[in-house]
């Protein structure tokens, strides 16, 4: 399947559709919550909650007996704040420190949940086949009404971002500052925390426990790479979350078993390597470009120190005594010679050099100005 037949199918293909709308919507509102998360170095707090909901979908499937979407997801809700809250009274309560308390939620949660799965699965009722679904995910058992709820969540969350964008600002870069302002911080926090766990909870059904993590903090772990405004990082990262879910669909509808969870977040993680490569601020080509630059520029002031240092004690700098110490010199390299020829401060005559009266000056403010720091 090439893209225009898959654009195509995405407007008369029904499941198509909606798989494609239910991922970008999911990718979009993970990757703008997601930031929080990042910036608030709580990195593993997606993992914690999307493990710490299994419990809730296997209670609420041993309280109803039925496999809807929507009471599983509640129950899952339910766990999530569940294990969030015992992870903060943890924190707060304890002398234990933030990766222990939800390394230890995990664990526990997921434990519990997959005792509980297993001992559902011997259950003599037909009806608990596919709740190992919410596992690893799987989208094509999206329906339109999943969608609008994920439509309507995330309209909820971005008109809450909005009118609370200063209370999340100041709460992420300075808490302490924020309570002398007067704000209740433990409700901001708590605000965005449940936000967090709402979105985490709407993507068990599309990644699943395992991966949900990923796909809430690739988006924001890759947009991070490429600003340092809060706003900007916000907007890429759902860009970034979007892309991944529709990219993600595409490529798993245009193979035979290829789980469409799975694909999302590795497009997601190419986003994130490609972030990490890229990026003209931190990206890994252009520090070595900066750095390679750098050591030139370092190899250039040097040359141009020690031409100083043996000029200053020749009146005729274009003396052929000078020149021919000049060039008995060997801290430089054919490029960074060439570069003070560019730049005019050195003149070439065969294989023998000289430094002009600009390079004389150039060299001096150098020497002076190196001088005046070492003071």
């Amino acid at each position: 399947m090439d893209i225009k037949e898959y654009i195509q199918l995405v407007f008369s293909d029904y499941t198509l559709r909606t798989i494609t709308l239910g991922t970008a919507i999911l990718g979009a509102v993970c990757g703008m919550l997601g930031s929080f998360a990042v910036l608030r170095k709580q990195s593993l707090l997606g993992d914690a909650i999307s493990h710490a909901a299994l419990p809730g979908i296997a209670i609420a499937f041993l309280i109803t007996g039925a496999k809807d979407s929507n009471t599983l997801l509640i129950g899952a809700l339910i766990s999530g704040l569940i294990g969030t809250f015992w992870i903060r009274g943890i924190i707060t309560k304890t002398h234990l420190k933030s990766d222990t308390a939800l390394g230890l939620i995990l664990s526990l949660f997921f434990g519990f949940g997959m005792l509980l799965l297993t001992y559902i699965q011997k259950q003599p009722n037909a009806n608990q086949a596919g709740l190992d679904k919410y596992l690893f995910g799987q989208a094509a058992t999206l329906l339109e009404s999943d969608v609008w709820m994920m439509a309507i969540v995330t309209g909820i969350c971005l008109l809450i971002m909005l009118l609370f964008w200063k209370e999340f600002k100041i709460l992420l870069f300075d808490a302490d500052y924020t309570k002398t302002l007067g704000f209740n911080t433990k409700i901001i926090d708590i605000l965005i925390t449940s936000f967090i766990v709402l979105a985490i909870v709407l993507g068990l059904q599309t990644v699943g426990v395992v991966l949900m993590s990923a796909m809430l903090l690739a988006p924001a772990a890759a947009a991070r790479q490429w600003t340092n405004s809060l706003a900007v990082m916000v907007f890429l990262a759902a860009v970034f979350g979007a892309f991944s879910g529709v990219f993600g669909t595409a490529i798993s509808a245009s193979q035979n078993n290829l789980s469409t969870g799975p694909v999302i977040v590795l497009v997601a993680g190419v986003f994130v390597i490609f972030s990490f490569i890229f990026s003209p601020s931190r990206g890994l080509l252009f520090k070595q470009i900066r750095f390679i630059k750098n050591r030139r520029d370092l190899q250039l002031h040097k040359t141009l120190a020690f031409m100083y240092n043996i000029a200053e004690t020749h009146e005729d700098i274009s003396h052929p005594h000078a020149i021919r110490i000049l060039n008995n010199f060997q801290g430089y390299t054919k490029g960074t010679l060439q570069k003070l020829v560019e730049k005019d401060y050195v003149k070439l005559n065969g294989n023998l050099w000289s430094l002009t009266d600009l390079g004389f000056k150039t060299a001096a403010n150098l020497y002076n100005q190196q001088t005046r720091n070492n003071e």
